[in-house]
């Protein structure tokens, strides 16, 4: 299990991208528009630096939604290898076979 602080992290991350997506999205096309002067450019530049830095996707981090464990994460699934194993030796997801030889 991991830390519940690193937990809540990411869901304030994750809270903080969807709060600034639209602006962001807006002032990345101004800033990568060749059509614009360089001034706006760049200006668009500026306000997107002055965003709180987790609102940027980047810095949001895929965490199993069982146990938090951020390493070996199936995207598809949402959960690490780990507790798919667990879930999966138990019979909770459906079409999951464990194999045995």
């Amino acid at each position: 299990m991991a830390k519940k602080s690193a937990i809540e992290k990411n869901k304030r991350r994750e809270k903080l991208v969807k709060k600034y997506a639209a602006k962001r999205a807006a002032l990345k096309a101004q800033a990568s528009d060749k059509n614009l002067p360089i001034e706006e450019q760049f200006a668009a530049r500026l306000k997107l630096a002055e965003l709180p830095r987790n609102s940027s996707a980047v810095r949001v981090r895929n965490r199993c939604e069982v146990t938090g464990r951020p390493r070996a994460y199936y995207r598809k699934l949402k959960m690490s290898r780990i507790a798919l194993r667990e879930l999966g030796s138990k019979g909770l997801i459906p079409g999951l076979v464990k194999s045995s030889w």
